[in-house]
């Protein structure tokens, strides 16, 4: 049976609750909701208020984790800063999963290249998790969209350095590429089995940058905004989204298309859909008819 996957093209604040109600789901317990908070400088990173009615109907708490590279997010001292800078704090409460260690390391016995992960230790304060990721390029990964909110995104310090060497942190920025991309859908996959399912993903297609939230410096949008998604599946909303920038017209797409295709950014897809977590056959439902 292929997932479904709900799109809209209204960008509004209202939209995304109308289309998470769609999913037919309630995330019980406490809730997690991820988001990116936005590197100092960046200027595409989707603000808080925009994501006040969401979080405000789901209930629960943002939760973000600090970086492994140079930056205002690499410390909790300074992503605390920025937290409150970015009006993060000021909308909501916020948990820095990391904030303080010893990280959560949980296993990957069915991982093709890491076998563990690492968390921010606080993830365990959570019964369910919705996963509010901007889709846009990436700079490593190609695209950046919910399979990357629940790997990088959710792992701590550490946990990002050990992802992208694949399981040897030291080579952060030197391990092979494909095998950092299948340590990514492995990470991905060993969040889902935490949840045990308890999580639904919402992907918005605007301020579509090559580069991430994560870049200070980031090259302004290159194609116009395309809508929102919203499945619980991460792999089928994923792939959603790069065949949504593939069949558009605008063509600044081509740029988008060259920062994917040149980091190889769909062997994710492929290898969080080989590991079982989510297809890439689909559905996609325009909840505007």
């Amino acid at each position: 049976m292929k997932s479904k996957v709900y799109f809209t093209k209204d960008l509004t604040k209202e939209s995304l609750v109308k289309i998470y109600q769609k999913l037919g789901i309630k995330l019980e317990g406490n809730v997690a909701i991820k988001v990116h908070s936005g590197e100092s400088g960046n200027q595409n990173f989707l603000h808080p208020e925009y994501f006040k009615d969401i979080i405000d109907y789901v209930g629960g708490t943002v939760i973000e984790c600090n970086t492994a590279y140079d930056g205002e997010r690499n410390t909790t001292e300074k992503h605390k800063k920025l937290l409150d800078n970015h009006s993060w704090t000021k909308y909501y409460s916020v948990d820095l999963l990391d904030a303080e260690g010893p990280d959560k390391e949980v296993s990957i016995p069915d991982g093709k290249i890491i076998k563990k992960n690492y968390l921010g230790k606080n993830i365990d304060n959570y019964d369910s998790m919705l996963v509010l990721s901007h889709f846009k390029g990436h700079p490593m990964g190609g695209y950046g969209g919910a399979l990357k909110q629940l790997s990088i995104g959710c792992a701590s310090s550490y946990g990002k350095a050990y992802i992208h060497g694949a399981g040897e942190p030291e080579k952060i920025w030197t391990a092979d590429h494909d095998l950092f991309l299948e340590s990514m859908a492995d990470a991905a996959s060993s969040v889902i089995k935490l949840f045990s399912g308890n999580i639904a993903y919402i992907n918005v297609m605007c301020n579509m940058s090559v580069d991430c939230d994560c870049c200070a410096k980031a090259e302004d949008p290159c194609m116009k905004d395309i809508g929102i998604l919203a499945s619980t599946d991460p792999v089928a909303i994923d792939k959603a989204c790069v065949d949504l920038v593939y069949n558009s017209n605008d063509p600044g797409k081509e740029h988008l298309i060259e920062r994917i295709e040149s980091r190889n950014g769909t062997h994710t897809i492929d290898a969080a859909s080989n590991l079982g977590i989510g297809s890439k056959e689909y559905k996609l439902i325009n909840i505007d008819n």
